[in-house]
């Protein structure tokens, strides 16, 4: 897995590579000069990266490149770009802002000097004072802008001219590569920001790696595509940061995965018990059901409504079907088997007695410190009755897409907020909470968040969630810990979904073509070389 940094982190890993020039500043000048060189090589390094992506964007065109500086080291990168451009004989343009003209760090002087030596002063406009007289460049849809104002250093919203300047590149819709963050943005996800402010960019290249916020909806457009750039960092400083959020990968996914040993019986494999379907509702318990068979384990038993046993016999004939009599929904959830994975909600409905009787559900399991998983109509029942909540058991896995959850735990302004109120939640009830989305967060107890990395449009259809509910029951059944069995099945949903969209197309896909591609992800994981499954990869 990849690591996803704190700004705290990434902040601390700059410092012990390259120095903080408060603290150079108190060294006597042979210690100085060392440091001082050790800054000068790596802002050439990050600009040598920057000036390789904005030479591939350009490609063989005569594009313009303009490039914006800021007074700090994100500005020492940008004006270093926009050297390695004039070496290769792409003749950017430089707009350098020192307001006051006293405001440039030492890292920006040497790095302006060094673009003057080489390419003289028609190529560079210093704004010292942006006043009436100051214009900005013209740019339109071919223009390529380095935005290297403000970097990660910054922590506070652009104001006054900045705000401008932000303004009027992204109302020229000119093509933009953002270095170490957008100009404007922030990394901490408590803080709210206005888009239009910001510099929007279509591709943004991280110096140590992404912070948790390029992962929210809500910052897509401002971040656009993003890399990690290679430069060299202290080693022990990278080794030393201990992150608890995280990016699942193939690799990561293949070491959990139960395996089937050759001499094998149904009775070895676990068994899954589904809660699901009520009248007209039930093709959501078809969808689960089919899900958990496909996922490896050995029995799988759904529990419905009377009026759901020719439907599910003949759906999906390789499950068992029980009920408890009542006619169009479930009146009593019961675990007679004691089947390890127990999924609840796919189209249960809210009707009183489903409510009452999941509440006495929950109850006893969480008196016995078993574990459910609860999806659709089982959380919209808790927000029938808000006080079954408390009553969730320890390590239960819930599955709100972001309208569920506010139903939940209150309206967010932001997905940031919502993940801020997850952790909060997650830590108070000890539960797993996998908040649904383009990037899939799985959030457990103690803190630690799984951010998926498969996901795809195709994915977004009805039914899609309730084949991830029925794929979870059927890893946790074959023994995966909870917290385990919700990030495989979120990933391995995800290749479903592609490979699923491979066959028939992203629009075209529906919830049973996931269902059905759940073996062959589940393979292309395992056996990599034999299927000859790509996974999809982030950078």
């Amino acid at each position: 897995m990849k690591n996803i940094y704190t700004p705290a982190d990434i902040e601390h890993i700059i410092d012990l590579t390259i120095g903080k020039l408060d603290q150079i500043a108190e060294l006597d000048k042979q210690r100085q000069a060392f440091w001082m060189q050790r800054r000068e090589a790596f802002v050439e390094a990050v600009a040598e990266q920057v000036a390789a992506e904005v030479m591939a964007m350009r490609g063989k065109s005569s594009a313009k490149v303009l490039v914006f500086a800021g007074d700090g080291i994100c500005g020492a990168y940008a004006l270093a770009t926009a050297s390695a451009l004039h070496r290769q004989g792409c003749l950017a343009r430089v707009v350098l802002f020192n307001i006051g003209g006293e405001m440039l760090s030492p890292d920006t002087v040497a790095a302006r000097d060094k673009f003057i030596a080489l390419s003289g002063e028609d190529f560079l406009e210093e704004v010292i004072n942006p006043g009436p007289g100051f214009t900005m460049p013209e740019m339109d849809r071919r223009t390529i802008v380095v935005d290297g104002i403000f970097g990660s250093e910054y922590k506070k919203p652009l104001r006054g001219g900045y705000q401008a300047v932000a303004r009027h590149i992204n109302e020229q819709g000119a093509r933009v590569i953002s270095i170490d963050l957008p100009s404007g943005m922030v990394t901490d996800l408590g803080v709210g920001m206005i888009n239009r402010n910001i510099v929007h960019a279509d591709l943004t290249l991280t110096l140590v790696g992404p912070t948790l916020s390029f992962f929210m909806p809500e910052n897509a457009e401002l971040i656009g595509r993003w890399k990690t750039i290679d430069v060299p960092f202290d080693e022990e400083a990278i080794n030393s940061i201990r992150c608890s959020t995280r990016i699942i990968d193939a690799k990561a996914v293949r070491t959990v995965l139960p395996t089937r040993p050759s001499f094998a019986s149904k009775a070895d494999l676990g068994d899954a018990l589904i809660f699901a379907g009520s009248y007209g509702m039930l093709g959501a318990a078809v969808l689960a059901t089919r899900a958990a068979t496909r996922s490896g384990c050995g029995r799988v038993i759904c529990h419905g409504p009377r009026c759901g046993f020719f439907v599910m016999q003949s759906s999906v004939p390789s499950a068992m079907f029980t009920t408890d009599g009542g006619a169009d929904d479930i009146r009593r959830f019961e675990n007679p088997r004691q089947c390890l994975g127990v999924a609840v909600g796919p189209g249960i409905g809210r009707s009183d007695d489903t409510v009452r009787g999941l509440e006495i559900f929950l109850k006893s399991c969480f008196a016995a410190g078993k574990p459910l998983i609860l999806d659709a109509d089982a959380l919209n029942c808790l927000t029938v009755k808000p006080s079954m909540i408390d009553f969730i058991p320890a390590r239960s896995i819930i599955t709100p897409h972001a309208g569920e959850f506010d139903r939940l735990f209150g309206a967010q302004s932001s997905h940031a907020s919502r993940v801020l109120k997850a952790l909060e939640m997650a830590a108070r009830h000890k539960i797993i909470i996998v908040l649904k989305g383009h990037y899939t967060l799985t959030i457990w107890p103690d803190g630690s968040i799984v951010v998926n990395s498969s996901g795809t449009e195709a994915l977004a259809t009805a039914g899609s969630g309730d084949v991830l509910t029925g794929l979870m029951a059927g890893f946790v059944a074959q023994k995966m810990m909870p917290e385990v069995a919700a990030v495989a099945a979120v990933y391995i949903h995800g290749i479903a979904g592609r490979i699923a969209a491979r066959i028939n197309g992203i629009q075209g896909t529906t919830a049973e073509d996931i269902a059905d591609a759940i073996g062959p992800a589940i393979d292309s994981i395992l056996n990599p070389r034999q299927s000859g499954a790509t996974t999809p990869h982030r950078q």
